[in-house]
């Protein structure tokens, strides 16, 4: 969904148009403003598509060209395009700022619109003027930045706040390989573990280090065993005794 609708009239303002497509795009990111040239599909209903996209916008700027209050036959007309976004923004509640382009272009005067557009005069503009591209474009941007805040977010990179029932992990002080998966649900089936010195112990259970656990009954009735491993030296002597045998049972 875009956050920032451009409006404008082909042949008066569409270059100026395209420069603030591009400068949006390469701050915000890809698909973050509609321009109608651009972002509707070949075969797609145009009409449907503008007005969605100004309904679903946070914003409009509508590039005011030198010879934009010259068209006013199309601006008196309800089916002319240019107008009829505008006043989906203004039905809607979408702020509107117009672009004046070029150091030529006026400020719009009420009087010289139709009824529908005269709110555009009292608007407060900003200019855009090629010669000064650059700096006019970083503080339109800068402008479309403080009214979208999701663009604001975006671009200093801070993170939405979680959801509900959304789980956060962090580690911290790790030397070596941490490994931090998405939020788990249900049982975690797999233990990443790399370069640890000593034991490590992940799960229910006993721990054991250096040794092989044996199991198994140690008593005197023949299921006991003793192992032994390694090289040993000396004597060794093993001694089972089974309080259950019988007195004089020498066996």
């Amino acid at each position: 969904m875009p956050d920032v609708f451009i409006n404008y009239r082909t042949g008066d303002g569409n270059d100026i148009a395209a420069l603030i497509d591009t400068e949006l795009a390469n701050r915000f990111g890809k698909d973050r403003a509609f321009r109608a040239s651009r972002s509707i599909a070949p075969g797609a209903l145009y009409p449907d598509a503008l007005l969605m996209s100004v309904r679903r916008s946070a914003l409009l700027l509508a590039v005011i060209g030198a010879d934009w209050i010259n068209f006013q036959s199309r601006l008196r007309d309800p089916e002319d395009w240019v107008r009829k976004e505008i006043e989906e923004a203004f039905s809607c509640g979408v702020p509107v700022v117009p672009v004046l382009a070029g150091r030529g272009t006026e400020r719009l005067r009420k009087a010289e619109l139709p009824d529908e557009l005269a709110r555009l005069a009292e608007l407060q503009s900003v200019r855009l003027d090629t010669q000064n591209a650059e700096a006019d474009l970083k503080r339109l941007g800068d402008l479309v930045a403080e009214m979208v805040p999701e663009l604001y977010d975006l671009e200093h990179g801070e993170a939405p706040p979680p959801g509900p029932g959304s789980v956060s992990n962090s580690a911290g002080d790790v030397s070596g390989t941490a490994v931090q998966s998405r939020d788990f649900t249900g049982d975690v089936g797999n233990t990443v573990i790399k370069g640890a010195t000593g034991p490590v112990h992940a799960g229910q259970g006993n721990i054991y280090q250096n040794s092989r656990h044996l199991s198994g009954d140690r008593h005197y009735s023949g299921n006991g065993m003793t192992n032994i491993e390694g090289n040993q030296r000396g004597d060794i002597r093993h001694r089972f005794e089974d309080s259950s045998r019988p007195e004089g049972d020498e066996r």
